[in-house]
């Protein structure tokens, strides 16, 4: 069993027939073995794409009542990794959620993560390591 984040892209596509990556989530989530963790920026952000429709929302807040996600919590007292990691990524750019996952890996020592998003392959923890897309793999 491992232990991975995740980010709003697969958990929107799990919850949205429509989404384009709606099948390869659910054929991944078919064969996973782990442990999911996630921060509330990630959650807010899955909300505010679920919000077409309230029932796929309630669905999604029922998934997460079953702790189908561990929720990492991030402090005021890591508001200045929150900038640091803004400004060192400006240019891709990097959001709040992005940032928050950075840091969940740092905190937990994840090194996996289950995204659809390309820029992970450019942002790097403190020690200077890329996350694992388990997505990709």
């Amino acid at each position: 069993m491992q232990n991975s984040l995740i980010d709003a892209g697969p958990i929107i596509a799990l919850f949205d027939k429509d989404d384009n990556y709606h099948k390869n989530v659910l054929n991944f989530f078919k064969n996973f073995k782990g442990k999911l963790f996630t921060t509330l920026p990630v959650i807010t952000e899955v909300s505010y794409f679920l919000n077409y429709n309230i029932q796929v929302q309630i669905d999604f807040y029922k998934w997460l009542q079953k702790n189908a996600i561990q929720i990492v919590t991030i402090n005021q007292e890591q508001i200045n990794r929150i900038i640091e990691l803004t400004e060192k990524y400006s240019d891709i750019p990097m959001d709040l959620a992005d940032c928050s996952l950075i840091m969940a890996s740092e905190m937990l020592s994840i090194k996996n993560i289950i995204t659809i998003d390309s820029d992970y392959y450019a942002y790097r923890t403190k020690d200077k390591e890329m996350l694992v897309n388990l997505l990709e793999v």
